[in-house]
């Protein structure tokens, strides 16, 4: 095969695909399973986060320090993380050293032995892990309000999970969890950089075809979000806001309008909330807008930390700032601002393996086949200003805010009918 981006399926359903960057030195790779949070009963809620540390804490050949040691030993990159619908367990090497990256990574993914010792060590480790999130306030309250907004809906949930869970999960609990959903249908290994994807497919097929189809995995559950105002009162120096409202999914065909209108409205340093509410008032040093987006839902929201004095004014100063979205066009100027600033931050990150092991992972998960960086572009291209308008009004509706607040908030009566002046 000579072409830069190749996929096998093996034949228990597992896909390896690869894209091939001969301008660098070293290879990415990343083994991905299609399980997270959103995926766990409340009971369960911590274990896809607790598995992915364990699974660095030693196999039937390697203790925790001997993994630590061969990375080391070749100067390797490896960590891992859990998100709400994936978790990731990734390296980078020179590409002389692939075949030891493949040996590691394989070994930890499928020889993996949950140490009763080490479990004890890791549940000590995520307890505190836990309460570093709680003590970064600028973080807690986006865990605040995907509660708020979420609900009893699992996406609300924190994917660390609680302290009571992670306090009593024991080697039953992790195992069972672990064969059950780590499907092979539900996994995928990608991999970017200066190497050959059929040498690739003879190093991990052998092993990773011993892997059985399981039972039936669980059900996702899309929730509908809620308009709700959610005041938590801690002695901080700043008030934390965050704002909700219901957005779209990872494939919704709106995807690209959606991507420029978070720009255009608080992804830069030239949008509308950094200028009016940081340059132009000065309430807040960080004011920003966000999107999060899963397979079958989403959020768009904003976020400003400011001083308690200045929470109310930030509030409205941002819901108007929403408002003209969905009521004036968008300058075409701005437009164009927006999509160069796009394409900018695409091609970029391009040039990284790293990124490019993500990308080529996220696209098979979301859209079972590679996504060509032209076709990416063409659609950035594509948007027009009245796709974003009518985008905005589909979603912006102040009867669907959530508010959420972290910190010394001055007068919570002020805040509980913001939503519906």
């Amino acid at each position: 095969m000579d072409h830069a981006e190749n996929k096998t399926i093996l034949n228990n359903g597992i896909r390896i695909i690869t894209k091939k960057m001969l301008h660098v030195h070293s290879v990415s790779m990343g083994v991905w399973v299609n399980v997270g949070g959103r995926d766990e009963s409340p009971a369960e809620n911590g274990l896809s986060h607790f598995i992915e540390h364990m699974i660095f804490k030693g196999t039937k050949k390697r203790t925790a320090f001997q993994i630590a040691k061969e990375f080391d030993a070749i100067g390797g990159q490896t960590n891992a993380f859990t998100s709400a619908e994936n978790t990731c367990y990734h390296a980078k090497v020179m590409g002389t050293h692939l075949e030891t990256m493949v040996d590691i990574l394989s070994d930890i993914f499928l020889n993996s032995v949950f140490n009763e010792k080490e479990i004890e060590n890791e549940r000590a480790v995520i307890l505190q892990e836990i309460g570093m999130v709680e003590d970064n306030p600028d973080e807690y309250v986006h865990v605040l309000a995907g509660r708020n907004f979420w609900g009893k809906n699992s996406l609300g949930q924190l994917v660390l999970g609680t302290r009571e869970n992670v306090a009593g999960f024991n080697v039953h609990t992790i195992k069972g969890f672990f064969h059950n959903l780590y499907q092979p249908e539900r996994i995928v290994i990608s991999v970017a950089g200066n190497l050959e994807h059929n040498r690739l497919v003879d190093l991990i097929g052998p092993v990773f075809e011993s892997i059985r189809p399981g039972n039936s995995f669980p059900e996702r559950v899309t929730p509908q979000g809620r308009s709700r105002v959610n005041l938590h009162q801690r002695k901080l120096e700043q008030v934390h806001i965050c704002l909700g409202t219901k957005g779209i999914s990872i494939t919704d065909s709106r995807r690209y309008a959606y991507s420029l209108m978070n720009t255009i409205l608080g992804g830069n340093m030239s949008s509308r909330l950094f200028q009016e509410i940081r340059e132009k008032r000065g309430l807040a040093y960080s004011v920003y807008s966000f999107i999060t987006s899963y397979i079958d839902t989403g959020m768009f929201g904003a976020y400003a930390g400011v001083d308690p004095k200045n929470a109310y004014e930030s509030i409205v100063l941002i819901l108007k700032e929403i408002s003209e979205l969905k009521e004036m066009r968008v300058d075409p100027n701005e437009l164009r601002n927006a999509k160069e600033f796009t394409k900018g931050s695409l091609m970029l990150a391009s040039e990284s393996n790293d990124n490019q092991m993500v990308r080529l992972a996220q696209t098979e998960t979301h859209f079972g086949r590679y996504i060509p960086l032209e076709e990416i572009v063409n659609s950035i291209e594509s948007v027009t200003e009245d796709q974003i308008i009518e985008l905005a009004q589909s979603l912006f509706q102040k009867s669907r805010f959530a508010l959420t607040m972290l910190g010394p908030i001055p007068d919570g009566k002020a805040f509980d009918e913001i939503l519906t002046i």
